[in-house]
Formats: C-alpha cells, sequence, structure tokens
C-alpha cells in the first residue's frame, strides 16, 4: 500500500509556494503522493481557496518521485479540451507522475456549483462526466479527434505534444454502495472512495468491481485522518491511502509537522 497526502488548499495552505514547500518535504519524508482537494470556494470557514491545478504545476516542478493529483476534479464543470491540455503539460512537467481524479462534485460544500450557475441535476452531471472522460482520454492520445456529442465537440483536433502516460491513470471517486460510480471506475485504473467508515465495505466494493472488470489491477483509494491505522485497510485491499488534513483552514505547523513525520505506520 502506497500512502500520499492529502491536502486541502484553504487559509494559509492556499499559497503556491507553501504547497510546493509541503510537496518536497512529503518527498523527502518518503511519502508516495502529493494530492489536493479541487475546489472553487467552500463552507465557511474557509474563506481562501487556492487553485489546486496551478499549485499541481508548482508540485511537479519541485518534486522528482512523487505522484500528483486532485481529488477530485467535477469534470461537468470544467471544458474538457483545457482539462485534456492541462494533464498533457502537467504529465510532461512531471515526467509522467500525474493522477486525474475526477467526479461528480456536489453543491453541499459552499454552493460552488449554484453560484456559478453550474448544472445541478446529478443525472446530467453524470451524463456530462462520462463524456468529458471520453473526450478527455481521446484527445490525450495525441490522434486527431472527431466527436459529437450531447454535450461536447471536437471537430477533427488533434493535441501535441502527448503526455509521458497513456493513457493518465484515471481515478473515479465513488461512495459506497452507490453502484454507478463504480461501473464508472471499473473503465479507468482506480476508484477513489469517499466517506468510507469500516475495511469491510473496502472488501465488497473491491468485489464488485472485480467482477465488472474481470481482473483485480485497479488502484482503491480513501482518505483518513493521519492517525489512522493502515493495516486493516491494506488488508482489505487499499492500494493508496491519503492522509486527510482538516476540510477547514488547516492549521499549517499541523500540517508541516504531520508531513516532516513521514506516512503512518502499522499500531
Amino acid at each position: 500500500m502506497r500512502h500520499g497526502a492529502f491536502v486541502p488548499p484553504f487559509g494559509d495552505l492556499a499559497d503556491p509556494n507553501v504547497i510546493g514547500e509541503l510537496a518536497v518535504s512529503a518527498e523527502r519524508a518518503g511519502w508516495d503522493g502529493f494530492f489536493l482537494w479541487d475546489h472553487l470556494q467552500y463552507r465557511d470557514p474557509a474563506t481562501h481557496v487556492l487553485d489546486p491545478w496551478i499549485a499541481m504545476a508548482v508540485v511537479a516542478d519541485r518534486t522528482d518521485r512523487i505522484r500528483i493529483g486532485a481529488m477530485v476534479t467535477p469534470l461537468a464543470r470544467r471544458r474538457p479540451a483545457i482539462v485534456a491540455r492541462q494533464l498533457a503539460a502537467l504529465d510532461l512537467l512531471s515526467d509522467g507522475r500525474i493522477v486525474l481524479g475526477a467526479g461528480l462534485g456536489l453543491d453541499a460544500s459552499g454552493r460552488e456549483l449554484s453560484t456559478f450557475g453550474e448544472e445541478l441535476d446529478d443525472r446530467k452531471r453524470a451524463a456530462k462526466l462520462d463524456e468529458a472522460l471520453e473526450v478527455v482520454h481521446a484527445l490525450l492520445l495525441g490522434e486527431l479527434v472527431e466527436h459529437a456529442g450531447p454535450y461536447y465537440t471536437v471537430d477533427g483536433a488533434r493535441f501535441l505534444p502527448a503526455p509521458v502516460q497513456r493513457p493518465i491513470p484515471t481515478w473515479i471517486g465513488a461512495r459506497w454502495p452507490n453502484r454507478a460510480p463504480l461501473r464508472r471506475a471499473a473503465r479507468f485504473e482506480g476508484v477513489f472512495v469517499v466517506d468510507v467508515s469500516e475495511p469491510s465495505e473496502i472488501v465488497e466494493l473491491r468485489t464488485f468491481v472485480e467482477d465488472l472488470r474481470g481482473d483485480s489491477a485497479f488502484d482503491v483509494v480513501v482518505d483518513l485522518p493521519p492517525s489512522s491505522d493502515p493495516e486493516p485497510w491494506e488488508k482489505a485491499g487499499v492500494t493508496w491511502l491519503l492522509s486527510r488534513f482538516s476540510q477547514f483552514e488547516a492549521d499549517l505547523s499541523e500540517v508541516r509537522d504531520v508531513i516532516a513525520a513521514g506516512p503512518p505506520r502499522p499500531r
């Protein structure tokens, strides 16, 4: 099992230089990945919010080994062509270390959909997510793309330079026992399980996804407080454990100390 620091770029952490400093510390301390929350705004008291995609460029430039990603990006509020360009650039900058985290997103965490007139219907956002994933991955191949769908059009575009990774690993956000996001995740390289409470849920989830895929070669990612014991989660089949800091304005000194101490160890 691999370990990632999962940092909300809010408050004192809403500074790309601070994020770069933390990522360098994480790499030195033996973490395997450094991941950021992806939000336009968040509920009080989180008033200062940093764009994670710009911050990921800083992380990519200042580190050499760790995996990088935003968990998770609501693709229904992004233009897939822009996302594809940004992913390719980040993958080249990091020499093949970027991960795409993608999901529906929620309006409850600070009205970041309704504030900006984004789609609120879950079914429509799911349809946009599926189509956006198709467009993004097609463009990342570096080949000529023709696409005419309900939401997006690509009229003969070829995006070069292509990324280092083909495909760029994609982790789909899901909540157990909701089946639809897991069916989506089974088409890609992993699932980011949100709000999981017991390792037994991971065992059931893995069985469900393995039956859909016909193999077990995919990542199961969970986020837990840094004090969590990793051993039962590893036994349940988790491949990435992300140590999650406070969703509000995280205390910078606490985050620094936890990251510098290295990944959590079995009790």
